[in-house]
């Protein structure tokens, strides 16, 4: 028997042995620890756990070996976030969703080498709502994230803080980060596989809570690596939607079941008032998602088709997710939901700077066998840490069309700024869809419209991501990036792109410099920046070949600018 057939047979297992201990043994829904204040100290670190009896699985927490605390932070509070990484690999932290300066977003040009803190500082500048952190290096977001290091983010604000809300953490105010994962044969955590087939709730298998009769707000964050969910209640049950990925609707919405896919939040009401004694389920209802979405009955047609997708038994099906016990009131039960929220206002479309457009495909256009499993790409193009995608200026406002024209359905996520949705094929969005956005789900052969700002952060050399959030499509290359320039910048002289060479790279002692793209006769001014923007070396020269001293440089990722008058070329440099 081989090993892919093996992995399959024991995931199924997996399957069924889950379903019969939701039955017969649940376990209490870890709550992750509340962190709060404006100076945090997280250590990111490895561990085991034994998910399955007999076997202790490698993980990596933070503040412990699994999972991560909940931060808790205010609109306005300057704080600083001191991120130790005491794995034995590089690793990032990405802070999903939250409005801060690129070379403190924790993309792949911030790396965290082994033994070394991270400390960016900043103002919360986001409006009241759940985010979450992560891990983003290159060809590793996936294998992190899947081995425990997600945790959420609440931002409070005082819009938020003056509505009638439940906002008790973890008795009526629930973090509910959902997560599907594979485990190979030997119950290790497996990647790029369609076999996800433990369900997770903060890390909790077969989860279960105890929660009031009344009004109960559950934050909602699709923390998985492929997986989309439509979640609803036992029965039927109505729920209140009152927030979205970035911010508060300007009303609530009355749903009976919610679609996520991966890396998009809902905070949402649910009321047990007068359910004492009752047991109700979070479910997902995959049976109601359309095929192409990840986690319906099927991906790609025919020959497009994954393989041995259909062997997933969660596949297109409708299953418990959560199990909710419900016992008394607290003492100051909240038992009505709010109708009105906060204003929402969006930029005018008569003020938009640029239209873009960013087309999904596969990286061999035209054949049929990589429609549903890729590698993909954005604008024929796979991601090249040496290569700006988009050059911006600040205060722009622009529209971004995204057109899917692969056979699966693709989330798309933009760093740094939210935006909102303008139509999908040409229709208003969902009600669900409205209000601050930095997750859309794109659907095969669907385009959509989104208007967006560039504001507060720009920066000449460090650039921001946008990519697919189906993670090993953004491990395989689905990823792009972009600079937002100051308004005093004109974007002609970033518009080239040049043959500069750098050797060796990644490097130890020196790199040397080939800077024969440029005009040697006259000046040309070289400046490398450390993954925070500060320059670390500048020098004015009229060589061709240039070599620099790096032996006193730290570990991680620079950025070599070259500029001649109005002519501006750049290279990542590795130093080892």
């Amino acid at each position: 028997m081989n090993s892919i057939k093996m992995i399959k047979l024991f995931a199924i297992a997996v399957f069924f042995k889950t379903a019969i201990a939701t039955t017969y043994a649940q376990n209490v829904l870890y709550i992750p620890p509340l962190l709060s204040g404006t100076n945090f100290s997280l250590t990111i670190q490895s561990g085991t756990k034994p998910f399955y009896a007999g076997y202790n699985t490698p993980t990596y927490g933070v503040n412990g070996t699994w999972m991560a605390p909940t931060l808790q932070i205010n609109k306005g509070d300057s704080i600083t976030l001191n991120v130790t990484n005491n794995l034995n690999t590089s690793t990032t932290i990405h802070w999903h969703g939250l409005h801060v300066a690129p070379q403190n977003d924790g993309g792949p040009h911030q790396l965290i080498n082994v033994n070394t803190t991270w400390s960016p500082s900043f103002k919360v500048r986001n409006d009241a709502a759940t985010f979450w952190y992560h891990p983003h290096g290159i060809n590793k977001t996936d294998l992190h994230v899947s081995k425990g290091i997600a945790g959420m983010i609440i931002v409070k604000d005082p819009i938020e803080s003056a509505l009638i809300l439940p906002r008790t953490y973890g008795v009526d105010d629930i973090p509910i980060v959902v997560q599907s994962k594979a485990f190979d044969v030997l119950k290790q955590i497996a990647i790029a596989t369609d076999m996800d087939t433990a369900m997770f709730v903060n890390g909790t298998l077969n989860p279960y809570i105890n929660l009031p009769a009344q009004v109960v707000r559950l934050r909602l964050l699709n923390g998985s690596s492929l997986r989309t969910y439509k979640f609803g209640f036992t029965g039927g049950i109505s729920f209140k939607m009152i927030a979205g990925d970035a911010g508060l609707l300007d009303s609530s919405i009355t749903l009976t079941s919610l679609r996520l896919s991966p890396g998009e939040r809902a905070e949402v009401l649910i009321n047990l008032t007068g359910k004492i004694g009752q047991t109700i389920y979070l479910r997902n209802l995959g049976s109601l998602l359309p095929n192409g979405i990840y986690g319906a009955s099927s991906v790609g047609v025919g020959s497009s088709a994954i393989a041995g997708y259909s062997s997933n038994p969660l596949n297109g099906s409708d299953y418990n997710m959560l199990k909710m016990v419900i016992g008394v009131p607290t003492s100051t039960p909240i038992t009505t939901t709010p109708t009105t929220l906060t204003p929402i206002t969006t930029w005018s479309l008569s003020s938009v700077n640029i239209n873009r457009r960013l087309v999904f495909n596969t990286k061999i256009v035209g054949d049929s066998t990589q429609m549903a499993e890729g590698p993909f790409t954005i604008n024929g193009k796979d991601y090249v840490m040496d290569t700006m995608n988009i050059i911006t200026q600040l205060n722009n406002i622009e529209i971004w069309k995204l057109v899917n024209k692969t056979s699966v359905a693709h989330p798309f996520h933009i760093h740094d700024m939210h935006f909102y949705m303008l139509d999908r094929n040409g229709n208003p969005p969902q009600n669900f869809e409205r209000g601050k956005k930095d997750v859309v789900l794109v659907m095969p052969n669907d385009s959509v419209r989104f208007i967006t700002k560039f504001e507060d952060f720009s920066n000449t050399t460090v650039p921001y991501m946008y990519h697919c959030h189906l993670l090993h499509h953004e491990d395989d290359g689905m990823m792009g990036q972009f600079l937002v320039m100051p308004e005093t910048v004109g974007l002609n002289e970033f518009s080239v792109n040049n043959n500069l060479s750098v050797y060796p790279n990644p490097a130890n002692d020196y790199v040397t410099i080939n800077v024969n793209a440029f005009d040697v006769l006259k000046s040309h001014t070289i400046e490398v920046y450390d993954a925070l923007g500060k320059i670390i070396y500048s020098s004015t020269i009229t060589k061709s070949i240039v070599t620099i001293n790096t032996s006193q440089w730290s570990k991680g990722i620079y950025t070599l600018r070259l500029k001649q008058n109005e002519v501006a070329g750049y290279k990542k440099i590795i130093i080892n």
